[in-house]
């Protein structure tokens, strides 16, 4: 059977490259809604899609105008969600706001100010463990950390956010019973590829180094076979 998505290119097809100039350059990035405390501590909550770990440390990419960096400035806690592909709407509801009022120049047209990030985009906060900083409720993966250097980026328009993870929270239905793993056949993260939402789709194989070998299996949060 061809599990392969609609559209994709055939493996065997001859590749000719041609030049391009991109506007934006998101090729695919899980997206993150990142939560933070503003100045009178209220909290902000912003989607991005310029983010990946190494280790425990999680770097962020961030406007460096927008209100994240902007309170990640002076207050370094918050938290990394990570929602689920059926999470789309709410992060898109988000997408035109910003907690900067008035709003930055740089702000693109029909970006407006919110002080309520979570009802305006039908998303509740809970509490979490070490930050001040509320989780989002329904976020498979919730990582709860501490920005520990926010630097500018080469281009000045953007800020570069090293960030140091101290508490994960993970749907149980995704970990590996018994132990600490994410299981991959389950997990699906809501990826951003240049400004489209889509999921994971079947699994091709996994590394050598994988700890979590495993047959087919089915997810518990979609229903849909893993492979």
């Amino acid at each position: 059977m061809n599990t392969a998505p609609p559209h994709a290119l055939p493996a065997e097809t001859a590749v000719t490259h041609v030049e391009i100039e991109p506007s934006v350059l998101y090729f695919g990035t899980p997206v993150v809604l990142l939560s933070t405390e503003n100045q009178d501590g209220s909290f902000n909550l912003a989607p991005i899609s310029s983010a990946w770990a190494l280790g425990q440390t999680v770097v962020l990419g961030l406007g460096r105008e927008g209100q994240s960096a902007y309170n990640l400035g002076s207050r370094p806690d918050l938290v990394i969600n990570l929602p689920a592909p059926a999470q789309w709407p709410a992060v898109e509801r988000l997408a035109p706001l910003t907690g900067r009022n008035p709003v930055p120049a740089s702000k693109h047209e029909g970006c407006r100010f919110e002080a309520d990030k979570f009802a305006a985009a039908g998303l509740t906060a809970e509490p979490s463990h070490r930050v001040r900083p509320p989780r989002v409720a329904g976020c498979p993966i919730q990582l709860e950390a501490r920005a520990e250097r926010v630097l500018p980026d080469v281009s000045g328009e953007f800020v570069i956010v090293e960030t140091v993870v101290r508490t994960v929270h993970a749907d149980s239905r995704i970990v590996v019973p018994g132990t600490d793993h994410i299981d991959p056949a389950v997990w699906s993260p809501l990826i951003y590829n240049f400004r489209h939402y889509f999921g994971l789709g079947p699994e091709l194989g996994h590394s050598y180094r994988t700890q979590t070998p495993r047959g087919p299996r089915e997810s518990a949060l979609d229903g849909t076979a893993s492979r």
